[in-house]
């Protein structure tokens, strides 16, 4: 008799009242998920791809381009070295670049002329021999330094150690190399006879000064 009398006492008790749970807003909701992904561990990628939303009724969702790092450039334009893709590099560099490779007597100015500069170095190497990257820096975001060697078919090239500096800037939006220079291993290695010749150069130019207008 208890338990029927605090069942039926049970039933016919009026229903407790629900508390109405608020419903988020499309703005809101789009807010929410922005924070838990940029709390994620996939902050880097959220980043990159940043939603943005307007507060009218017809909303919008864009997502914002991502601006490549001044590493992700010169690592593009040594693929486009590799692929003999000049389409793909002649975007990489400024119209008024200067670059600098040590084994020329003189730099090249401006992108017509760096461009026609690689033209011909693809047109006389194979697509069998590839720059590939030692290390690089990525701590700026307008300078990058760069050490890399060659191979063919996957085997070191004899004499092909070089290091490089880039340096970049942004133009239009985009980030784009103005100023490179190529060191490069010597096939000739003089050693201790380099000091001997720096010391006589020295030594001419402390016996006579004027020499150094003709450098």
């Amino acid at each position: 008799m208890l338990m029927s009398s605090t069942a039926s006492s049970f039933f016919s008790s009026k229903p407790l009242p629900l508390h109405r749970i608020p419903t988020l807003s499309r703005p809101q909701l789009i807010s929410t998920q922005h924070a838990n992904i940029f709390t994620s561990r996939s902050k880097a990628w959220a980043t990159k791809n940043t939603i943005k939303a307007s507060s009218s009724e017809n909303q919008t969702v864009t997502v914002a381009p991502s601006v490549e790092s001044a590493s992700d450039v010169v690592r593009s334009f040594y693929e486009g070295i590799n692929g003999h893709d000049l389409d793909s590099v002649e975007e990489l560099i400024a119209e008024n670049c200067v670059y600098e490779d040590l084994i020329f007597p003189r730099p090249f100015v401006g992108r017509k002329a760096i461009l026609e500069f690689f033209n011909k170095f693809i047109d006389t190497v194979s697509k069998d021999l590839q720059f590939v990257i030692d290390d690089i820096s990525n701590e700026d975001s307008f300078a990058v330094g760069v050490t890399w060697h060659l191979e063919w078919k996957g085997k070191s090239f004899p004499f092909s150690k070089g290091c490089s500096f880039y340096r970049l800037d942004a133009v239009n939006g985009k980030r784009q190399i103005i100023y490179g220079r190529d060191s490069v291993e010597p096939a000739v290695k003089p050693g201790e006879a380099a000091l001997v010749a720096i010391r006589g150069v020295t030594w001419l130019l402390q016996r006579f000064p004027q020499l150094a207008d003709q450098l």
